[in-house]
């Protein structure tokens, strides 16, 4: 059975703590993403060394190693989001449909070591990112590609929950 896309709005989580992992994304600054990326990025290493990384544990879910190429993109998706969110006035983000380019990308069979180091790099690029907005910037809008709203501050939150989230999903 093939992954079954994923397409739930998860903007909740930017009113609500996350009843899977915990995140209470709405605490979430820029300045708290700068600190926490750099906190996570050994438990995604240590995850991507374990035995059969790239083994899915059912037909319809992500292997470990999938989900690190994932969070991968992710730093760098939001990463650009967020420069967008800087350089414009209300931009529009493109949809980013992370089962395509999980396919498009072959993440199944990348490799782990190779996943691990572009996370990191990826990570501390997007802590850095983030670390480097001034306060009075947070409020500047962008707007994804369904319509949603998010301020720097609001995807900051947004942002952290995924990678936290993922975090839990691979039980790292």
């Amino acid at each position: 059975m093939p992954i079954i896309p994923d397409e739930k709005d998860w903007t909740w989580v930017l009113s609500r703590p996350c009843p899977d992992c915990g995140v209470t994304a709405a605490s979430a600054t820029p300045a708290t993403v700068a600190t926490t990326i750099p906190a996570l990025l050994p438990r995604w290493q240590s995850a991507l060394k374990r035995a059969n990384v790239d083994q899915r544990p059912n037909e319809s879910t992500w292997s470990v190693l999938e989900y690190g190429a994932h969070v991968r993109d992710v730093f760098e998706v939001f990463e650009g989001r967020l420069a967008l969110m800087l350089e414009q006035e209300n931009p529009h983000f493109a949809n980013w449909g992370q089962d395509q380019a999980a396919l498009e990308g072959n993440y199944a069979t990348l490799d782990p070591a190779q996943v691990a180091a572009e996370l990191v790099q990826n990570g501390h690029d997007a802590a850095s990112a983030f670390g480097a907005v001034a306060p009075e910037l947070w409020n500047r809008r962008g707007l994804r590609s369904n319509g949603a709203e998010f301020t720097i501050l609001t995807l900051s939150g947004y942002f952290i929950h995924d990678v936290i989230h993922h975090l839990h999903d691979v039980d790292a």
